[in-house]
């Protein structure tokens, strides 16, 4: 069963990265560029602060780093507690791709960091400004599987391994927002 799962995570790994054409590749590079996202990062740092002032964000900002930091962190224990090579280093595998990105990255690719942490700031500030408007919600679920598939689309990660990171990126930001959200009540912030 496990070895059907992986052929099949290759054969759709190998069919969604040929989709691509030239014409799209500066597109799915600047989505899976980490820093493309500061833009982002700083609309939602500023709509905190509107929210709910200085001291709040502050304590929410503490939590995003705890969040940031446990799914980043999960991603590196699976790399290499699995050791799946990314689809650029597997021989079975690299010749049959369209390897966009300049850099193939790391050595491993189960699960993608990439994917994590973007569903885990998109969940999280879901969760967080859900008062504010539904739209957010999907804008910001929209933008995360944008970055998740562009990992599968510059050849970097396998389908898989981005599923599994959105995956842990929703349920830590899930429990981290309830586990602050706790905290906060307690100390009165």
């Amino acid at each position: 069963m496990f070895e059907t799962l992986i052929k099949k995570d290759i054969e759709l790994l190998i069919y969604l990265n040929n989709l691509g054409t030239t014409q799209w590749d500066g597109f799915w590079l600047f989505i899976t560029d980490k820093f493309s996202a500061i833009p982002l990062y700083i609309l939602l740092l500023y709509g905190l602060f509107q929210k709910f002032g200085i001291k709040k964000t502050l304590a929410i900002l503490f939590f995003i780093v705890i969040l940031i930091g446990i799914t980043d962190q999960t991603s590196n224990l699976f790399k290499y507690g699995f050791e799946r090579l990314r689809p650029c280093y597997n021989e079975s595998v690299k010749d049959l791709i369209r390897l966009v990105k300049a850099s193939c990255g790391g050595k491993f690719s189960y699960f993608s960091a990439h994917a994590a942490n973007s569903m885990a700031i998109a969940v999280f500030f879901s969760l967080l400004l859900k008062s504010l408007s539904k739209y957010w919600a999907l804008l910001l679920i929209f933008w995360a599987i944008l970055v998740a598939y562009s990992r599968i689309y510059v050849g970097v990660h396998f389908p898989l391994d981005v599923v599994t990171g959105m995956f842990f990126g929703a349920t830590y930001a899930t429990v981290i927002y309830f586990l602050m959200m706790a905290v906060l009540k307690k100390i009165k912030i």
